[in-house]
């Protein structure tokens, strides 16, 4: 015989590991610190600097 299933339970499991997931995508995606954030720039900037510098001008 198989066991009684409650779809309810299921449903509601189901729910909780999907929010789970999309948890995990947003603390990767947001979850970084202001120093981390402010690297991040510092690095960005550092490299558009370094390729405005290389650049020739037209003539």
């Amino acid at each position: 015989m198989s066991n009684v299933v409650n779809l309810r339970a299921v449903r509601k499991a189901h729910k909780r590991a999907c929010r789970e997931v999309e948890a995990q995508a947003n603390r990767a995606k947001f979850g970084r610190t202001k120093g981390e954030k402010l690297r991040e720039q510092q690095e960005a900037d550092r490299a558009a600097r370094l390729l405005d510098g290389a650049k020739r001008e037209d003539r």
